[in-house]
Parts: C-alpha cells; structure tokens; sequence
C-alpha cells in the first residue's frame, strides 16, 4: 500500500509539472489547468489510503470527506461566478489559505511535539518551524493584500518605527523558533507566541504598503506560500507536497523577480519604501493641460489612419469593454488598418490579467505583443489608444527623475503621431502619480466609461463606411 501511495504521488507530481509546462502557452493553458486538476485529484483521493486515515474511524474519515467536498462546493461556485476584474483578489485570497494550511500543519505536529505523541526529526522540526512562520505571514499577510485589491482597506497605515517594529516581531519570531528547535517537548506558551506573533508580523508587513504594489506583493505571498508547502511535505514526508511546493516557489520567485524588474525596483524596495500609496499625487510638476476630444472626432482620425497601437489597462478590465474594443478593432481592420495590441509586464492587477480579459473577447494571439516586442513600433504608429491605462505609459518614467517611477520600462506611447486617452475622469492612475502624458501636446483625452466610449466610436467609424 504504501508503494502505491508514494508512486500516486509522484504521478500527481508529474501532472502539476506538466500542467505548468502547458500553462506557459495561451493555446495549451486550459489543458493545462485541467491536467494539474488531475494530478490535484489523484494526491486528494490517494490521501485516504493512508494507514492513519483508513484505520482513524469512520468518522474522522466522514469528516475529512465532508471537508473536502465544502472546500470543492464553494471553490467551484466562486470560480464560475468571480469576474474577471476580482481575479487578483481571489488569487490572493487563495494563496492565503494555502499558506495558512502549511501554518496549520506546521502547528499541529509541533503540538504533537510538545505533547510527546509526535516523533519528528530535528531537520524536520527546523523546517516545520521555518514552514510555519513562512505560512502564518503568507495567511495574514496576503488577506491584507486581497483587503487592498478589493477597495475593502484603501488606507495606508504606517505606525511609529515601523521597519523597527517588524524587525523586532521578525526577532522574536526566529528566538521562539530556536526555542521549539532546540526543546525536547515545547511548551504551549512558547508555541503559542511563535505563530502570534507570526500572523501579526504579515498584518503589519502588508499594511504599509501601496496599493500599486499588490501585485509584486501576491506574487511574493505566493513564492512564500510554494516554500511553505514543500517544508510542511517534507515533515509529513509527502512528495506531492514537496514537488508541488517547490515548483510554486520556484515560479512564484521568478516572478517575483520579473515583475519588480518591469517596474524597476527591488523587492526589498517594494515591501519597505511605500511607493504607490500617497506619493506623486496631484499635478505638482505637471506643466500644459489636459484637451479633450469627442468620441466623433476620434473614430475619425482612427478611421482614416493605417497603423493604430492599443495599450489596455485595469479601466478596461473594470468597464468590461474588452468586447467593444474588439468590435472597433474588427471594423477598423476592415478598412486595411493595421492594429496591435501592447501589454506591459504589470499591466492590470496581475500577470496577464490583460491578454486573459483579451483572450476571452476572442483577441487573437498574434496580435498581442509584449514591451520588448512591440516598443520600437509606436514611434511608426499613427495613433495610440490608451483605454484604461496610466502608469505604464506615464513619460515620467524615462524623464522625471525626482519620480517615484524614474526608471521603470514604459510603452512608448507618447512617442506615437497621436494619443488618445480613453478615461472615466482627470484622476491619477492606481500608484497616485499624475501621468504626464495626458498634458502632451499630441494627446486628447475622451472621457467616459470605456465600454459606452467604444461604443461610440464603433458608430462613429460605421458612420464614416
């Protein structure tokens, strides 16, 4: 039984493995998720033929069924009926909960521990100590970070000595670690203030931080989360859980890493200096006007034009006008215009999130670039529409030096013929910092709700047939 078990496990291993592998494709990644579903199953159902299980009674048995099913039932329902735009959060709501089970396992065996009814290696007790300070943070931590993207906590809280506050948490946290470590039989007092002080350490590592950083944020939750669950694998000496574990921190860090790099920070930068969350707000330093444009005019000039560049962002995601925009873009094509969408690294709430909201309109894939691969073009286009975008066209970024973006790639929208702005009003973008190119010369805003603005511009271009 228990080769079985351990070649399940592997099997299911194997499947997470190959469903990522086919996640790295638009074409592939449905089957993707559904082969990591799979192997997600297998590890589940072959869990119940674990001695300990089979032989725990028949009601420990119903109530871990019972609790698997609640866990499907309403993961199921929330799934099919999330919208696109909440995505983030349940992403990060998600992680959450996978780094509060990694907690809890770790807490569990540690009381075992303490109570002399577990038998654990010292490796093992180290790293279900590290797995549970690291899944404890990722819990609360990433429940803050769900709380920001969700408009629920739009306020930045920052207590007195802040860095200084953390640190110290940080130190009695690895103190009562050392503690448990180095203890035949901890005592619950102890355990008790390492995973406390553990889950306020990710309230108050989280709370200082902007909004615009949520998403470097989650990723790094989710990397955290990955380690966790493969510490907490080990303990229970499951290789489903090690594998599965390591290949999330694995992705979760690199991207991690990818994302700060598109935005031109560390990530040590982004969890201590506070960007995006009151600085740059305003028009300070911002010199000229905002123009506005009717939708008429611009589906004229859009219409007779012969290379259009589009940059979709969150405003976009949140008016659902990913549809109408396609529709436009149908028409305009029609008319020998040649159009191409371009999706910056962190464009929207997560990684993505843009070429998802695109795909499901039926955007094809050949007409959805990267920064790297479409930046050289806008400088031949002769318009760019920006449709719910702010920060990552904001020219600050190659300009402005005093900055909190100065150096961070953009999409070179300015440099197009030109720019026209589809907005809801004269507001900052997510980070709080005035965007530069709404006051260019070349640029026009059209304010309105981005799926009514579409709308009007598809008339206005049929108008012109």
């Amino acid at each position: 039984m228990t080769t079985l078990i351990q070649f399940s496990y592997l099997g299911a291993a194997f499947l997470f493995i190959y469903g990522l592998k086919r996640m790295s494709s638009p074409k592939t990644a449905r089957s993707g998720i559904v082969w990591a579903g799979v192997g997600m199953v297998v590890a589940t159902v072959v869990t119940f033929l674990y001695p300990q299980i089979l032989n725990a009674g028949i009601e420990r048995i119903l109530l871990i069924a019972f609790a698997v099913i609640l866990g499907s039932v309403v993961a199921w329902v929330w799934g099919k009926k999330v919208a696109m735009t909440d995505m983030p959060q349940m992403v990060a709501i998600y992680n959450g909960m996978g780094g509060g089970a990694a907690g809890t396992i770790a807490a569990v065996e540690l009381i075992k521990v303490a109570k002399g009814t577990g038998h654990l290696t010292t490796t093992a007790i180290v790293l279900g100590v590290i797995g549970g300070l690291i899944g404890a943070v990722s819990l609360t931590g990433s429940a803050i970070a769900w709380a920001k993207l969700d408009g629920r906590l739009d306020k930045i809280i920052r207590l007195p000595m802040h860095h200084i506050l953390n640190a110290g948490m940080l130190l009695v946290c690895l103190v009562t670690g050392a503690m448990i470590i180095g203890a035949e039989h901890p005592s619950g007092l102890v355990l008790g203030i390492f995973f406390i002080t553990a889950l306020v350490l990710g309230v108050s590592m989280t709370l200082p931080i902007g909004g615009a950083d949520m998403p470097v944020v989650i990723s790094l939750y989710n990397a955290l989360t990955g380690l966790a669950v493969s510490f907490e694998g080990y303990v229970l000496q499951n290789p489903a859980m090690i594998i599965a574990g390591m290949v999330v921190g694995a992705a979760g860090t690199l991207l991690t890493l990818l994302m700060a790099k598109a935005m031109n920070r560390s990530v040590a930068n982004v969890l201590f200096s506070g960007f995006g969350s009151d600085a740059g707000g305003g028009e300070e330093g911002v010199e000229g006007t905002m123009i506005e444009a009717s939708p008429q005019d611009a589906a004229a000039q859009m219409a007779y034009s012969s290379k259009i560049m589009i940059v979709p962002g969150y405003g976009m995601a949140v008016a659902q006008a990913q549809h109408k925009l396609w529709e436009l873009v149908k028409l305009l094509r029609e008319r020998d215009v040649e159009v191409k969408f371009a999706i910056h690294p962190v464009a929207g709430r997560m990684p993505g999130h843009m070429n998802v909201l695109l795909a499901e309109a039926g955007v094809p894939y050949d007409v959805i670039y990267d920064l790297e691969e479409i930046n050289e073009e806008f400088a031949t286009s002769d318009i760019s529409i920006i449709i719910g975008a702010n920060d990552v066209v904001n020219p600050a970024a190659r300009t402005n030096k005093s900055s909190p973006i100065y150096g961070m790639p953009i999409l070179n929208a300015d440099k197009s013929e030109n720019v026209y702005v589809i907005k809801r009003g004269k507001g900052t973008g997510f980070s709080g910092i005035q965007n530069e190119l709404f006051f260019a010369e070349n640029t026009r805003m059209v304010y309105g709700d981005a799926q009514q603005v579409c709308a009007q511009l598809i008339q206005g271009v049929k108008e012109l047939s």
